[in-house]
């Protein structure tokens, strides 16, 4: 897997959101996700996005994060929120979404970012299965479906705490 940074209006990048954005609304009967995200949202060091390519230059995953701080819609200061996470159909099974997931964890984790936070919908348990087996657990509800039935709204700590910094504190 190659792993590139792009901006989330890039061609490839715009190509991936409308393949999981057409996911999105088969199992969900919507319009997709609506949040509303902008290419400057994943603009380093307040976020990144990424695209895997396979060895024929093809784009077959995606995923981002973007900062966020304290504000009504329940995050807190120093969160990261994964976004777009996709992998095509015919590339799922092999490990794509998880190393994604790791390196964007690495990339937030070097932006000083404290903790990793994502919605996912109960009709995506395969995500849910990545997320909660990757260290990820349940988080009070937060964002744009924070009132919807069917979100669900995930955590993980970036940071980790050294021994010698504990009592520093």
């Amino acid at each position: 897997m190659n792993l590139r940074r792009v901006r989330f209006d890039h061609p490839d990048a715009m190509k991936l959101n409308d393949a999981v954005q057409a996911e999105y609304a088969l199992r969900y009967g919507d319009n997709g996700d609506e949040t509303f995200l902008t290419p400057e949202d994943f603009l380093p060091p307040r976020g990144v996005y990424l695209i895997a390519y396979d060895e024929s230059d093809r784009p077959v995953a995606t995923g981002g994060w973007r900062s966020q701080e304290l504000n009504d819609e329940g995050y807190t200061d120093g969160d990261a929120e994964l976004k777009r996470m996709y992998v095509i159909e015919e590339m799922r099974g092999r490990g794509l979404a998880r190393r994604m997931l790791a390196a964007l964890e690495e990339d937030a984790r070097a932006a000083g970012r404290l903790r990793m936070v994502l919605e996912a919908g109960t009709k995506q348990p395969e995500a849910i299965a990545l997320y909660t087996s990757s260290g990820y657990a349940p988080c009070p509800k937060f964002g744009f479906y924070r009132f919807h039935e069917e979100s669900r709204c995930f955590a993980k700590a970036l940071q980790r705490v050294l021994p010698d910094q504990a009592g520093s504190r």
